[in-house]
């Protein structure tokens, strides 16, 4: 008798008919790493008093209270700086979208496609809007693979970042030694104390 009972207590407690499971994309033998920053939130208020004091401090607690992620992977390891750089490795090559949810940029996507397989992908000054993403500088966006060459050189193969259509270049290995770090966004402290 206490075998009948245990079967449909597992049941009722293991089961939750509301909820399907997202579809999950398996772990890639060749991750991409998918770096930048962010740069601001379309039309954010930026107060009545600004300097670059408070603008400094409007942004990093804007990129505080932003979340980061990869829409159907089962796992990305990474994140975003108080600074807005991000990095997000183990990307599955292909078709990607990276999410973003941001205070005025609620679920804010940016869609790479034809990504090659272990790539490296730097995505310079993005802003989030609602629902989307644009390239400040897209003309800054590289795709770059390790070969065993001496020099950049171009490929035949072409990636999509955001709808902009990037040329894949081929690196020596020693150049993609930054694939891991979080990118420079050139952006100088306001002060120095010595």
């Amino acid at each position: 008798m206490k075998r009948l009972l245990v079967l449909p207590a597992a049941l009722l407690l293991g089961c939750n008919l509301t909820e399907a499971p997202l579809p999950q994309q398996p772990l890639s033998r060749e991750p991409v790493s998918v770096r930048g920053w962010v740069a601001d939130v379309e039309g954010a208020n930026k107060g009545e008093l600004q300097t670059p004091e408070t603008e400094g401090a409007r942004l990093q607690e804007l990129f505080q209270a932003t979340s980061i992620w990869v829409e159907g992977a089962e796992y990305v390891s990474g994140g975003l700086a108080e600074n807005g750089a991000f990095i997000l490795l183990d990307v599955p090559p292909g078709q990607a979208t990276i999410g973003f949810n941001a205070p005025g940029a609620e679920n804010a996507t940016l869609h790479l496609e034809n990504i090659p397989g272990n790539a490296d992908v730097l995505i310079p000054a993005i802003l989030l809007k609602p629902g989307g993403a644009t390239l400040l500088q897209p003309e800054g966006v590289i795709v770059r693979l390790a070969a065993n060459t001496a020099e950049p050189r171009g490929t035949d193969l072409v990636a999509t970042v955001a709808g902009v259509e990037v040329p894949v270049i081929e690196v020596p290995v020693n150049a993609l030694i930054d694939r891991r770090d979080y990118p420079e966004r050139g952006i100088r402290p306001v002060a120095i104390v010595k």
